[in-house]
């Protein structure tokens, strides 16, 4: 079994900036890729970064530039440093570990941008 915790979601004003950490646990050997997607309200979950194990990543075209993914030293903790956030950034944060085999999904954690 592999647990995610997140934590870092909150309400921001626009324009400001928020830490996303999402750190994994348990039965893990090696990890493929850690992400973040978000599910707004009304809409389908969307990818919004992720990072392989050799550091390459890929992130949605209305986060290039203002957000950020990284790996922790630990390798098992990701973070998104999201910058110069919009109201349409707010959404629930999933965290996303994908082993080889089954992929695991954190909690969410809430992210609202007042404008």
């Amino acid at each position: 079994q592999v647990q995610l915790v997140e934590s870092g979601g909150g309400l921001v004003q626009a324009g400001g900036s928020l830490r996303l950490s999402c750190a994994a646990s348990g039965s893990i050997f090696a990890i493929n890729t850690m992400g973040w997607y978000r599910r707004a309200p009304g809409k389908q979950r969307e990818l919004v970064a992720r990072i392989t194990s050799g550091g390459s990543t890929n992130y949605a075209d209305s986060v290039k530039g203002r957000f950020t993914i990284s790996r922790g030293n630990a390798k098992n903790t990701v973070y998104l440093q999201m910058n110069s956030l919009k109201p349409e950034d707010t959404a629930v944060y999933y965290c996303n570990v994908a082993l080889p085999g089954p992929d695991y999904w954190g909690q969410g954690t809430q992210v609202t941008v007042s404008s």
